[in-house]
């Protein structure tokens, strides 16, 4: 029999009762059918999470600072090597529980709207371009290009126009218009539905009145219908509950566990579907609905090989000896390099030369395993911190000396004086500089600040952040050190925006949640080994007061594409050990029409005396746009290594749909008239130069 008709026969041999205990997360054997226990639930954000040891590479949201698709992919197939690799030992064990499958769910490509949602680090940023690109490797990374036998299957969530408030996430009803809905929210989702994902994940919320796994307009007229996605939709954990219990919806658990499987979600993470039992004897569900979301989920399983005889699955032979490999930690590391973004170097104070002979390394952030993991992670037996990180560096530079001290500590404002200093007047010295060549500072955010709903202990706001600002007991410690006037090296971790005073520190490195060896990169990077090449995926704003009312999901006033006042940083910017000149851009034609495509040639010039590398970003403006279409619009990116004093081109092939706009009702539209195509490595925005950013190079197109 082919795969369909074993599908059918499956089906046909189990009861009703017994085709709804497949619908759930933690499905149970079916003898009858030759169906085995199976948990659906498993995660892999930057490594496989929860099942013990594994590679942890950088946070999702460092992995989009790379702007690098391929090394993107590269991580995502060593995470799939080692979730094959878990899942053959846990099965040989008789293992088959939770976290132990071959169904992912990950990537999170929400759009990264408002830096206060905790979750944001789990994203790709705040640019629908970016993410659907990032987020699509990530996706072929995990599954694997043959389009019979996935290797393992990946999940888009959630499903859709979801980012925070997390304390309102089962209640709250994203009110958006069409145009936001088709401009910002689903343009991730529509490329990885038609480049086949294999699973989508329903939001929490409700979207446009109805909750997102009930909804016939998300589920069945979009993302059936107009994008034709055939793979299965789960729903969020013990979302369809929510129905009932607190969006009112509906009145029963059998009546939300019927709209949710009426609507097209197939499984169910939770313990609701169970009452589709007697959704059926009341008429609220047929047989058939029942057994069409069945038959996806066997096909789902079907194609991941765990009906197939032992011999026939290709990936048997990945063992134990693959998690967290020398292969992978190397990835590890080369990732978290390049997603290191150097924000700020007053006088070229990086990287530090022979002249720093005595540096001291402050701050709770140098020594926190929390600031390299951020969340959804798994565990490793070599987590390099800052301090060890720079320790090891300087090991066989004896001519450096090199000391710690804590300083305060990551949460706690009542205690802010520590052993370097006590007090609280501004005049109160800090103790322990003299002789001191340069201060290297570990602050900002780790998972404990901001994260998932009841994840975050030291959050107030259910893993949120109600201010942007970096804490004020971290800036009041920090103004004593630059005071003394000693130079000062900032580094930040945290998964999103973090707006700081300017003047607090001569240079400014960024380091996300960097994984496993982000204390050996940054330490590259400070030493000079490495030029930091990341690039910002999301606006850093000037201060929580430039961001709007944090529940209102219109996109007016949000990312750097519809943001009107200059930010703190902009999107896409990142600074270099060298600098870069954007000679000239041609254009293989000046007008383009439907169905037509344009390539656009950037010469960039490493006008520095070192060799490195450059994300050169593409973006499209419309010259006559109205108020609510973005100001620019990424369409192209490409990481490019440029010799010391060299010319390289960089091409990008540009369709006529990258010229398209949404209008009010939703639909892409190619609007006749002039546009402006400018190559730069920044957003085109307010402050991007003055911040450092090379000036950017345009050229004119005509769309008719």
């Amino acid at each position: 029999m082919d795969r369909e008709e074993r599908i059918r026969d499956m089906i046909s041999k189990m009861t009703l009762e017994e085709k709804v205990s497949q619908l759930l997360y933690d499905a149970p054997s079916v003898e009858s059918a030759g169906i085995p226990k199976y948990n659906w639930w498993n995660e892999c954000l930057h490594g496989v999470a929860r099942a013990g040891l594994a590679t942890v590479f950088p946070q999702a949201i460092a992995l989009a600072a790379t702007f690098d698709e391929a090394f993107v992919r590269k991580a995502a197939e060593a995470i799939s090597d080692e979730a094959r690799a878990k899942y053959n030992e846990a099965v040989k064990q008789g293992n088959r529980s939770q976290y132990y499958g071959l169904t992912f769910w990950t990537p999170n490509i929400n759009i990264f709207r408002d830096p206060r949602w905790g979750r944001g680090q789990e994203t790709y940023g705040e640019d629908p371009y970016l993410t659907g690109r990032i987020g699509l490797a990530f996706v072929k990374g995990l599954q694997g290009e043959d389009p019979e036998h996935l290797k393992t299957a990946a999940c888009a969530k959630h499903y859709a126009v979801h980012s925070g408030p997390e304390k309102l996430r089962h209640t709250f009803d994203a009110r958006v218009s069409k145009k936001d809905l088709f401009e910002t929210y689903l343009p991730a989702f529509k490329v990885l539905a038609e480049n086949g994902v294999e699973a989508v994940m329903g939001a929490y919320n409700r979207t446009l009145g109805e909750p997102c796994n009930g909804s016939t307009y998300l589920l069945k007229e979009i993302l059936r219908g107009k994008w034709g996605f055939k793979g299965h939709v789960t729903s969020d954990c013990w979302a369809i509950r929510d129905f009932h219990e607190n969006h009112k919806v509906t009145g029963s658990p059998e009546e939300s566990a019927a709209m949710a499987l009426n609507a097209g979600c197939d499984l169910n993470c939770g313990c609701t579907f169970p009452y589709l039992v007697t959704a059926f004897k009341k008429g609220l569900v047929t047989e058939e609905a029942i057994d069409t979301a069945l038959g996806r989920l066997l096909r789902t399983r079907f194609r991941l090989g765990l009906f197939d005889p032992p011999g026939q699955d290709p990936y048997r032979n990945l063992g134990r000896e693959v998690v967290g490999c020398e292969k992978h930690r190397a990835l590890a590391l080369e990732g978290a390099r390049k997603s290191i973004v150097l924000l700020k170097n007053d006088s070229s104070l990086l990287p530090l030369d022979d002249s720093a002979k005595s540096i001291l390394l402050i701050g709770p952030g140098a020594i926190n395993l929390l600031t390299l993991l951020g969340n959804y992670y798994g565990l490793n037996s070599r987590l390099v911190t800052l301090f060890e990180g720079i320790a090891g560096k300087i090991r066989d530079k004896a001519a450096i000396s090199i000391e710690y001290r804590q300083a305060s500590l990551m949460y706690e404002p009542n205690h802010v004086s520590s052993a370097v200093f006590s007090g609280t007047s501004d005049d109160v010295p800090v103790y322990g500089l003299d002789g001191v060549d340069v201060v290297i500072a570990a602050y900002g955010l780790d998972g404990c600040m901001e994260g998932e709903e009841g994840d975050t202990i030291a959050s107030d706001s259910n893993g949120d952040r109600d201010a942007i600002e970096l804490p004020p007991w971290q800036v009041y410690f920090l103004r004593r050190v630059r005071k003394a006037g000693k130079k000062v090296i900032l580094v930040l971790t945290g998964g999103s925006a973090v707006a700081f005073p300017e003047d607090i520190a001569d240079a400014v490195l960024f380091a996300w949640y960097p994984g496993e060896e982000g204390g050996n990169a940054l330490a590259d990077i400070i030493f000079g080994d490495v030029s930091p090449s990341g690039k910002l995926p999301i606006t850093f704003p000037k201060s929580t007061e430039q961001l709007p009312p944090y529940e209102d999901y219109s996109m007016k006033g949000r990312t750097y594409r519809y943001m009107k006042e200059a930010p703190l940083y902009p999107f896409g910017f990142g600074l270099s050990y060298t600098q870069f000149r954007f000679d000239s851009l041609e254009a293989s034609s000046a007008r383009i029409s439907q169905g037509g495509s344009v390539r656009i040639r950037a010469a960039i010039t490493n006008t520095g005396k070192r060799g490195a590398e450059e994300v050169v970003q593409l973006y499209i403006s419309r010259d006559s746009r109205g108020g609510d279409e973005p100001g620019a619009s990424l369409r192209g990116f490409r990481r490019a290594s440029v010799p010391a004093g060299k010319t390289v081109a960089v091409d990008f092939d540009l369709p006529a749909s990258a010229f398209e706009s949404v209008n009010a009702e939703g639909e892409n539209i190619l609007i006749p008239g002039s546009y402006t195509v400018t190559v730069a490595d920044a957003a085109p925005v307010p402050a991007a130069v003055e911040k450092g950013a090379a000036k950017p190079a345009t050229v004119g197109i005509t769309v008719y």
